[in-house]
């Protein structure tokens, strides 16, 4: 017997395009609710959409009727829930998941899938401004580092806590304008742990690439958490900084500058 399509997410996915953003969470929580269908050969192999510069895609599609009439040449269509979903990703090194709907599409990075697959369906984080030095270091490198990433919009420093069994990491969230899997973003966190070295048994640090306008809706929500914040202006070259340290109206800037006239939250730029 055929599993049933994924009706909920093939609903949150035609109204993408439709020019409804839903919450990312909203459409993980879908897709990991009720899977994908997902070509594979004759042989069983899945079939997987080639790059020569990047990693491999892995597709899906919300109905079976969908996939076949969209990748005609695959052989057929297997539904895959959570559990196998995550050992594709883990045994193929496969970068990101592109879904498709009737009407709609969405690519999930890798590193989202993988945090989603370990802490299952509805998996809520709670993210927290940090004063965990290794936060503040990770900020203050951003600052030095972030003018050679032109695609680099803005940086969120944050403390997140699994809501499922209170494990605890630093996480960056990383706006983009280029697509994603986005190569800038990965990068920059190359260059950030290479200069801002972790301990033995220090929290772990993720990142998390959201693009500019596909998950406009997600950087609006970051914006209202109070979380130490890096912005890019590529075109000037301004760096400006957000930060509760500098709520204080006596603390100087990041640069050494003047300190700045009061208000509720403090900007600091850079040139």
């Amino acid at each position: 017997m055929i599993p049933h399509a994924n009706v909920h997410l093939a609903d949150l996915l035609d109204r993408r395009a439709n020019g409804h953003e839903p919450a990312s969470e909203a459409v993980l929580a879908a897709l990991f609710e009720g899977g994908v269908f997902v070509p594979v050969t004759d042989a069983g192999s899945v079939i997987f959409l080639p790059d020569e510069e990047q990693p491999p895609t892995l597709l899906g599609f919300t109905d079976a009727a969908l996939g076949a009439q969209l990748l005609p040449e695959a052989a057929g269509m297997v539904h895959c829930d959570v559990a196998q979903l995550r050992d594709i990703l883990e045994k193929t090194g496969v970068a990101v998941l592109a879904v498709r709907s009737g009407n709609g599409q969405a690519i999930f990075p890798e590193q989202v899938l993988r945090d989603w697959s370990t802490y299952g369906p509805g998996a809520e984080m709670k993210l927290d401004w940090s004063t965990d030095p290794l936060a503040v270091a990770l900020r203050d490198a951003l600052v030095r580092r972030v003018r050679e990433f032109p695609a680099v919009r803005s940086v969120w420093v944050a403390q997140v806590r699994w809501r499922a069994n209170d494990e605890e990491h630093l996480m960056l969230h990383v706006a983009v304008d280029e697509d994603l899997p986005s190569a800038s973003a990965d990068r920059l966190m190359e260059v950030l742990l290479g200069e801002v070295k972790l301990g033995r048994g220090h929290t772990k640090v993720g990142m998390l690439a959201l693009n500019t306008t596909t998950h406009a809706d997600a950087i609006a929500q970051l914006d209202r958490h109070g979380l130490d914040t890096v912005r890019h202006d590529a075109g000037s070259g301004q760096v400006q900084v957000i930060s509760r340290e500098y709520d204080d109206p006596s603390a100087a800037s990041a640069d050494g500058a003047a300190p700045q006239p009061p208000a509720k939250r403090r900007w600091f730029g850079r040139s």
